[in-house]
């Protein structure tokens, strides 16, 4: 049973990335995936607007309905190899349009229905 949809802001550190044999530092470290601003719990999630903005400037723009496996189809695979938990998390994903961030930069990702998570860069 899916509780709910949320935003997240994945991060990944692509200085770490591109020297690190194991990428664990560059997507795992503290504060580098964020969630908020709630968990929504009454949204059908097979056409849902998801955005995302870096200073007010629109960087990704798509829907759910555009992903190339539908949301359900990603969990139907997912759980045939993980036991999902109360609390686990399964991101699915943006749409194109992902770039480098600056220090000071301020990144919005906008689930529809559900509300703007606003992620400040250090």
């Amino acid at each position: 049973m899916v509780s709910g949809i949320v935003p997240a802001n994945y991060l990944t550190a692509r200085d770490l990335q591109k020297t690190d044999l194991q990428w664990f530092r560059a997507k795992a470290a503290d504060r580098f995936c964020p969630l908020g601003p709630w968990l929504e719990t009454d949204l059908d999630p097979r056409d849902l607007r998801v955005q995302t903005r870096v200073n007010g400037e629109t960087r990704q723009d798509g829907r759910t309905s555009q992903m190339i496996f539908p949301v359900v189809d990603i969990l139907v695979y997912l759980t045939r190899f993980v036991t999902l938990e109360p609390g686990d998390v399964v991101l699915t994903g943006t749409p194109e349009g992902v770039g480098p961030l600056q220090p000071g930069d301020v990144v919005e990702v906008e689930v529809q229905g559900v509300g703007v998570l606003s992620t400040p860069i250090a």
